[in-house]
């Protein structure tokens, strides 16, 4: 992430149970926005067509590095949407495991699945068993059909609970500390 953006000073981890999130897709919006590591600003990615838009927030986790080598993906299931940007503290109640291939080429691009969580907002549900099932069914429907829009097959592996959930939020943290520390130790010995 750009230095110069206070995205890159988050960290994954606000405190045991609660991670950091950033909004990226607003629910019900057809614009897809993505934050822009190198400049440190949201662009507009795409827009998606008539008939298509994101059932809930949808953005990543700060300090991360998932298979695909974005920042790990999130969608937060809340009742009203909020702007691109915004940053929520979320409580993972677990993962969509998924790959997504193009052109022969498959990697593994896993959706965190998380919830508001603040002093004022307690989030009620703790698992991925806490909601509806259809509303699942209609997050995984949503993520094949967007996929198949833009030439890329998206296949859901499974569903799976916290515990999951943050051991790839662990893995996805390590890999970024390994990344950065990477590049650190290239930009010293340059």
């Amino acid at each position: 992430m750009s230095s110069a953006s206070p995205y890159a000073r988050l960290p994954a981890i606000i405190r045991p149970g609660l991670l950091y999130t950033v909004i990226e897709a607003p629910k019900g919006s057809r614009n897809k926005f993505k934050y822009d590591e190198k400049i440190g600003l949201f662009t507009l990615d795409r827009v998606l067509p008539l008939g298509f838009a994101f059932p809930f927030d949808f953005g990543f986790i700060p300090a991360t590095r998932a298979d695909d080598g974005d920042p790990l993906d999130v969608l937060l299931f809340l009742e009203e949407p909020v702007f691109p940007g915004c940053v929520l503290p979320a409580r993972p109640l677990g993962v969509l495991e998924a790959e997504q291939s193009r052109e022969g080429n498959t990697v593994r691009n896993d959706r965190l699945l998380a919830v508001l969580d603040t002093p004022h907002n307690p989030a009620l549900q703790r698992a991925v068993a806490d909601l509806e099932p259809n509303q699942l069914d209609e997050v995984e429907h949503f993520f094949i059909s967007y996929n198949q829009w833009v030439g890329r097959t998206f296949k859901v592996l499974g569903r799976h609970g916290p515990e999951h959930a943050w051991k790839l939020v662990e893995k996805a943290a390590r890999r970024f500390e390994a990344e950065r520390s990477d590049a650190g130790q290239r930009k010293s010995s340059a």
